[in-house]
């Protein structure tokens, strides 16, 4: 087996990759992601892959149909941060899982989440598919988008081949990332910014291209050893080239910045709608509608024409004198037109033809291609016909959205793999100390951590208080429960006064470090992500049926009501039965007694009693 250096193969990706060649998916179908991704980019930003001038020079307009359909898609998929939870399955958990919960929301909010969030919708919404790179390094882990146009990857089978992302960077930059001495190796010849097909970008010299490449590969690679050419590992390797000025080749000099094995690879294909045999799928709101955008340029094309061509002044004449020469421009100029006797100058018809028809012709297109994409006029802003209800209108939203609302599915999928098996592992890995850390609640969850932090924590300053006073006197005290309801009021108080803040450390739970506390809840909690559309009048009156259940004298013996709310809330999926286990029961209050007067009246015994005391 001959085997390639890493340079080679990154070359040869390269090349196959800008080729246009493709990939035949079928007979009939070939997809070409390089063409397709760039395509995608010039149609986001109004941008013609023809030039932006026909070949008489006439500027070509862009009637852009598809920067519309990309925001709905990227409005009506969108996730927050406030909308990702931790869901306990046992009723043990339910505190450590919020606790992990806390974790997991002051990480997102030190890593600005929420703006990763956004872009990763929008990358979404306009191409059906993004790359998203974790990466753990220096004890922090880093979320980011990668854009399509900084990588070369295979499209059939993107998982399980190497990917290539095109890193420009500045000398401080790599400095800061890279060995000093390979640094200074490569900065000797200075480059310029380019796109993959190596034009340059702009004038700027002091950036410098790297490709930093992921994938499996002989372990022989790495060590140099013949021996380990059946091993095959994970690795990164970072190569910069110098070219010959002839184009990228194997006699260009090549630069090794860095190489090494690394635990996982740190790209995540995700997408909206996901193909069914794993390779990328960029058929969104854009790709879908490059035939219908083509077109209605077309049609705007035509209708500009027809009305350039109808503005002018234009006269015909049989006289030779004017043969070349522009009449209106010599008018303009305070020339002196003269003409030749019994010579016709007439005007010519250049009115506009039938640009009704082109018009209907382009809204053909537009109506199709929101069709295609799923995007209605009511959805776009549009203002009903006159007569129709507002009924009906909120129906059709609501059938529209259906499909947004599998997008936005398929969407927190892809956010509990990343949760499950990289971000909350990293928090749970990183949690091996007992740091304290902070968190604004509810009421709910204030009463669920008081409730479990205040009895721990009385008998812990009750368990100290005493231990000193037996070391002073020799003595045990009597009044150990006196002591512990004391100081359950005081830690009651301070509580209080914090409002909504805490503050946890772990040994305020029974655990010695956040680590041992959450152990094995990345798989014995729920991801729930809350961010697909529902139906509101629908959840509210659920929620109402069941505040009234509950509210029912005897609900607590009844094990079918139990049974029946339980259902009621696990399909809401907005209020857990577990949560409302964890509820304490209130105490049930006495009743007033009566005493039987003399005169046969009743005296109620309470008010008898404080008029007594007040007496």
């Amino acid at each position: 087996m001959i085997e390639k250096s890493v340079s080679e193969i990154v070359l040869k990706l390269e090349q196959d990759y800008i080729s246009g060649v493709g990939t035949l998916m079928s007979e009939h179908v070939r997809y070409d992601l390089y063409t397709d991704i760039n395509t995608i980019y010039a149609y986001l930003n109004s941008k013609h892959i023809t030039g932006d001038k026909d070949s008489l020079g006439r500027d070509k307009p862009f009637a852009n149909i598809v920067l519309a359909a990309r925001n709905i898609w990227f409005r009506a998929t969108d996730i927050d941060r406030k909308d990702i939870n931790l869901t306990a399955t046992k009723a043990e958990d339910i505190v450590a899982v919020f606790l992990l919960n806390v974790f997991l929301q002051n990480w997102m909010k030190k890593k600005k989440f929420g703006k990763f969030l956004n872009l990763w919708g929008i990358e979404l919404a306009g191409f059906n598919s993004a790359v998203v790179k974790i990466i753990e390094k220096d004890d922090e882990l880093d979320i980011a988008v990668t854009p399509w146009s900084r990588l070369i990857v295979d499209q059939v089978n993107f998982a399980d081949n190497p990917k290539i992302e095109i890193l420009e960077l500045t000398e401080a930059q790599m400095f800061d990332r890279y060995d000093k001495e390979k640094v200074e190796a490569l900065i000797d010849a200075e480059t310029t910014r380019q796109l993959l097909d190596k034009r340059q970008k702009d004038n700027k010299s002091d950036y410098y291209k790297l490709y930093e490449i992921h994938g499996v590969f002989q372990l022989s690679k790495l060590t140099k050893k013949e021996s380990d050419a059946e091993t095959f590992v994970q690795q990164m390797h970072v190569l910069s080239f110098v070219s010959n000025g002839k184009g990228r080749s194997k006699k260009d000099v090549e630069y090794s910045l860095y190489s090494g094995r690394e635990e996982y690879d740190p790209y995540m294909l995700t997408s909206l709608l996901p193909s069914t045999d794993g390779s990328i799928s960029l058929d969104g709101s854009v790709k879908n509608l490059f035939e219908a955008q083509w077109m209605m340029n077309h049609s705007v094309k035509s209708i500009k024409d027809q009305l350039d061509l109808a503005s002018k002044l234009i006269f015909q004449t049989s006289d030779g004198n004017f043969i070349g020469q522009n009449a209106l421009f010599a008018i303009e100029s305070g020339d002196i037109l003269i003409h030749q006797q019994n010579q016709p100058l007439t005007q010519l018809n250049n009115n506009s033809h039938d640009i009704t028809s082109l018009q209907n012709f382009g809204q053909q297109w537009k109506a199709l291609g929101s069709e295609i994409v799923g995007v209605s006029e009511a959805m776009l802003g549009a203002q009903p016909k006159s007569g129709t209800a507002w009924r009906q209108t909120e129906a059709l939203l609501q059938e529209n959205y259906s499909l947004f609302e599998i997008m936005t599915e398929t969407k927190g999928l892809y956010l509990e793999d990343m949760l499950r098996d990289r971000i909350i592992p990293f928090l749970i890995k990183k949690g091996s100390n007992s740091n304290q850390v902070s968190a604004t609640l509810n009421s709910f969850d204030i009463k669920k951590i008081d409730n479990k932090y205040l009895p721990f924590e009385a008998r812990k300053r009750m368990a100290k208080k005493v231990i000193d006073e037996i070391i002073e006197t020799g003595e045990i005290p009597q009044d150990l429960q006196e002591r512990e309801d004391a100081e359950r009021e005081g830690v009651q108080e301070e509580l209080t006064d914090m409002g909504t803040k805490r503050f946890f450390t772990p040994d305020e739970v029974g655990e010695l470090t956040w680590k041992e506390l959450f152990k094995g809840l990345e798989f014995e909690s729920d991801i729930d992500i809350t961010g697909e559309g529902k139906d509101v009048q629908a959840m509210y009156a659920t929620l109402n049926t069941a505040l009234q259940v509950v509210n029912n004298p005897g609900f607590e013996q009844n094990p079918r009501a139990k049974l029946i709310v339980d259902k009621i809330l696990t399909a809401s999926g907005h209020i857990s039965p577990l949560e409302l286990s964890a509820i304490p029961e209130q105490a049930p209050q006495p009743q007033p007694q009566t005493l039987s007067a003399p005169n046969g009246g009743q005296v109620d015994a309470g008010l008898e009693a404080l008029q007594s005391n007040q007496q």
